[in-house]
């Protein structure tokens, strides 16, 4: 829409009322900006009214801590936009808040141009609000005697901000609580900063809180002088809403008694309503700020829609309790008249319905009236909002089935036995069954285990059960047995079944074998033996060919201690005598695994030191060695410590092991340079290496295990990684690597900011496990429990059993009543496995700067010897105001925030 200016006076008036009352509760100041063009000459102003939005505005996406209570109050014509934005962190002014509660009020229709000119004089507003202060000084929203002492040296009245004390009064007029607030106003707020809150106020404050229409801030103030925002404003009114009987013209609140595609039903004072909805028409819920889904309403439900012209705009779920009654009895027959009879205990009672009424059966499909039978069990459901106590729904609860049908498996519940089905037309049913069930594919008997949501079936039900499945198609299943056989060319493999008989099965081109212990496995790793061969789970796919092979036991026999008597490396054969001088000779072939003083053994290194006297560990089936390894050290904890008689105990497993030195053996400590036996004491878990002659101990190695934040992945299998602000590196290409479940990972799988437990063998990473790092608020804690709200805004309870640490201001206690409700945490597991919670340091500054290259903000400095303004901030940042998140690029100079710190590292900002 454009307009031409001129210089008739007529003409002025109009365009200026025209823009004003387009930008009216627009950003900041725009109304009177609007107003400013009223003394200028052949200007052009193309300007879009957003009074009455039909779609989101561009600044308030979906999921913005107000973005209920702005649509609610913009379709209701309460508030207004501007070229499509709503500006909800911009601050109100006082002439703004006014107009928007002459409209909440829905007294736009007592507007009168002519007692706008009688406004005191230090009140300067818009021309276009005149009229709306006038009204409310008529109404009693603001005292003339208290806004006749404003300081209006520096902004106009109605351009001054609205104060956090003067929207409150403001609000509680509206609602026509005056009186009410005035009754408290001799009573203390409870608010830190009580003192600051104007005595004519706190009665306002203390109606508003207990209202629940105005909270606090940070640290228990209410902070009467500090601005309102937009979005605040909003919030506030729409919260009203539910204390007054207040009318708007667009707005109908009634119970839904139809839902189709595209239209709810509303019965409202008596009559039906139809609405259009969309996939674009916001969903809430009354008691949830966050949107909510068409799933959400429901039949019988209250409801609020906004909207005109049959179409909804905004639909709110008012209160989601069914406003029905339900009567229990048993089916006699239908009558005629569109009723029918059922006995309620001993008394024979009839009940109407008409085309509306819903008839379901026991699985919530649509059913007719004739297919209910004689003594079925059945439920009367009738609604209570109207004094006709329609019937709504017949539903069947309990009755006899006896069909056959085709269908889909959709869930099979073998601790309820009971099995649900999609059937040919579409519905769900569910059915019981027992053991009699008889299911089966091609005239093979299959188990309840391999029916499969998604398989096609043919099935029959009697009284009820299912007496039979017929699967359509063949399933993926699982078999169980002893390996007995792989096919020379490897397409073939052999089983016997737990049940004893010996099958055959097709192999697909690469099935897939899991082994535990060994990575990367193939069917060359596999044990075939008739009688101590794997124990294996086979997955078959519908074509009843093996894809995946898991070994779940071994039959291997362990041999440890062993001495080499001799070994021919023509033969492969190893003759040794166990710790009882008995002798045993073993085969060893290309699947033996090995293991010996090297990163990569091989059987021609291994036959080098496979000589007279040399000790071994080694794991066989008959006379095959499935393992061999040389032993070249101990593991287990440290039993004794002989100084005196040169030798040292370990308790390896249920043996202990004395080995003795002649020389002080070296010490390997992690992160200790030049120590020695006297470093070590009896329960340390350590690692004794012998030398070569496996007579004499070479090296102690302390295991240890601590914790560090990755820094950085370099190259070669190296990481960066520091602890207590302390910054080290190592490799860990000989370590185990796990994730945060247990999982097995590769070093390019670590991130910068992971937390990890590493196991060192003295200074060597044996294992590195990644730790999950939780960061959350705490908003509820007991002595077992604890309840997070995290970063994303999920709300999760831990219950907390065995030992807590607690690290909070420096000390480190084991209970979890030493955290509050309030308290940011980093929750991880720590390196003895027990709970660590850690209490971030807590902050208020203002901010300064953003430094994008240093990755650090910077606040304004409390005096000029104050050298703590400068933070780095943590690689994932929570930058947040409420609920609504921010970045960091968003924090402009002079922002009040509070600071989360961890190891003086910003982990969340919050913007007050």
């Amino acid at each position: 829409m454009t307009f031409k200016y001129n210089n008739s006076s007529h003409s002025k008036k109009v365009v200026s009322a025209v823009l004003a009352g387009m930008m009216a509760l627009s950003a900041g100041g725009a109304a009177m900006a609007a107003e400013s063009t009223e003394t200028g000459q052949g200007q052009t102003a193309a300007i879009t009214n957003t009074a009455a939005p039909t779609s989101l505005f561009s600044d308030i996406k979906v999921g913005y801590w107000a973005e209920k209570h702005v649509y609610k109050l913009a379709y209701q014509g309460i508030l207004l936009g501007n070229n499509g934005l709503f500006r909800p962190g911009d601050a109100v002014t006082q002439q703004e808040a006014v107009t928007m509660a002459i409209r909440f009020m829905n007294q736009e229709g007592q507007l009168n141009t002519d007692t706008a000119a009688a406004l005191p004089t230090n009140m300067e507003v818009g021309n276009y609000f005149k009229p709306y202060v006038a009204l409310a000084l008529q109404l009693g929203l603001i005292d003339k005697t208290e806004e006749s002492t404003v300081d209006v040296s520096k902004t106009s009245w109605g351009q001054k901000p609205a104060s956090r004390e003067w929207i409150t009064k403001l609000l509680i007029r509206s609602l026509d609580k005056d009186a009410e607030a005035k009754a408290q106003n001799n009573q203390s707020t409870g608010f830190a900063d009580n003192a600051s809150i104007s005595e004519s106020g706190k009665g306002y404050v203390n109606l508003a809180v207990s209202l629940d229409l105005a909270k606090g801030v940070e640290g228990n103030k209410f902070n009467p002088t500090g601005s309102v925002t937009r979005a605040q404003l909003a919030t506030f009114f729409s919260r009203g809403e539910s204390l007054t009987d207040t009318k708007y013209p667009n707005t109908s609140t009634g119970y839904v008694t139809g839902l189709k595609d595209g239209q709810i039903t509303l019965v409202v004072d008596g009559k039906a309503v139809n609405f259009a909805v969309n996939s674009s028409t916001p969903y809430f819920t009354k008691d949830s700020e966050t949107r909510a889904s068409a799933t959400d309403v429901k039949l019988y439900t209250k409801v609020m829609v906004i909207g005109s012209a049959g179409g909804a705009s905004y639909v709110e779920v008012v209160d989601a309790t069914p406003q029905v009654e339900s009567v229990e009895g048993t089916f006699a027959r239908s009558l005629s008249g569109n009723k029918i009879g059922i006995f309620v205990g001993e008394n024979y009672e009839t009940y109407s319905y008409d085309e509306a009424t819903a008839f379901i059966d026991q699985n919530g499909n649509a059913i007719k009236l004739s297919d209910i039978t004689a003594d079925s069990i059945i439920e009367v459901q009738r609604e209570t909002f109207s004094t006709d106590k329609k019937t709504v729904a017949i539903r069947v609860k309990s009755g006899i089935v006896n069909k056959s049908d085709n269908g889909v498996v959709a869930e099979v519940s073998t601790s309820g036995k009971t099995i649900k089905l999609v059937n040919a037309a579409g519905a769900t049913e569910q059915f019981a069954y027992n053991d009699n069930l008889l299911i089966t594919y091609q005239n093979r008997i299959m188990s309840v285990a391999d029916l499969k949501a998604g398989s096609a079936v043919k099935y029959t039900v009697n009284d009820s059960v299912l007496q039979t499945i017929t699967l359509s198609q063949g399933v993926e299943q699982s078999v169980r047995g002893t390996l007995v056989e792989i096919g020379g060319n490897q397409s073939t493999l052999t089983f016997k079944r737990e049940g004893g008989s010996l099958e055959a099965k097709l192999l697909t081109e690469k099935p897939e074998v899991i082994i535990n212990g060994i990575q990367d496995a193939t069917l060359n790793d596999l044990i075939t033996d008739a009688t101590n061969g794997d124990q294996v789970e086979l997955s078959l796919n519908a074509d009843d060919q093996v894809t995946r092979i898991q070994v779940i036991g071994r039959q291997m026999e362990p041999m440890n201690g062993v001495t080499v008597v001799s070994y021919n490396s023509k033969t492969k054969v190893l003759t040794v005598l166990d710790n009882n001088k008995k002798p045993f000779v073993f085969t060893l072939d290309e699947k033996t695994k090995l293991d010996y003083n090297t990163t990569k053994p091989t059987l021609a290194g291994l036959e080098s030191i496979l000589n007279d006297g040399r000790k071994l560990d080694l794991t066989y089936v008959g006379t095959r060695a499935l393992s061999v390894k040389v032993i070249y050290k101990y593991e287990g904890t440290i039993s004794n410590i002989d100084t005196t008689g040169r030798k040292i105990s370990v308790l390896s497993g249920n043996q202990t092991i004395t080995v003795p030195y002649t020389t002080a053996p070296t010490v390997e400590i992690y992160n200790k340079s030049g120590a020695s036996l006297g470093d070590l004491k009896i329960g340390d878990k350590v690692t004794v290496t012998l030398g070569a002659n496996q007579d004499v101990v070479q090296k102690v190695a302390l295991n240890t295990v601590a914790q560090f934040e990755v820094v950085a992945l370099e190259a070669n299998s190296r990481i960066r990684v520091k602890s207590d602000l302390l910054t080290s590196q190592f490799y860990v290409d000989q370590a185990v690597l796990t994730g945060e479940s247990g999982q097995t990972i590769t070093t390019s799988q670590l991130t910068a900011g992971n937390l990890i437990n590493v196991t060192f063998e003295g200074a060597t990473p044996k294992a590195v496990q990644v730790v999950k790092r939780t960061l959350a608020e705490v908003t509820a804690v007991d002595a077992s429990s604890v309840t997070l709200k995290q970063f994303n805004g999920q709300i999760e309870t831990v219950p907390v059993s065995g030992s807590v640490k607690v690290v909070k201001s420096g000390s480190t206690l084991t209970s979890l009543t030493s955290l509050t409700v309030g308290d940011r945490v980093e929750m991880t597991k720590d390196t003895d496995n027990s709970t660590r919670f850690r209490v971030l340091t807590v902050m208020s500054k203002q901010f300064w700067s953003y430094d994008g290259v240093g990755n650090q903000i910077l606040v304004k400095r409390e005096t000029t010897a104050d050298t703590n303004y400068r933070f780095a901030l943590g690689s994932s940042v929570f930058v947040h105001q409420g609920d609504n998140t921010l970045s960091v690029q968003s924090l402009r100079d002079n922002d009040n925030i509070v600071l989360y710190l961890l190891n003086n590292v910003i982990l969340e900002i919050q913007k007050q």
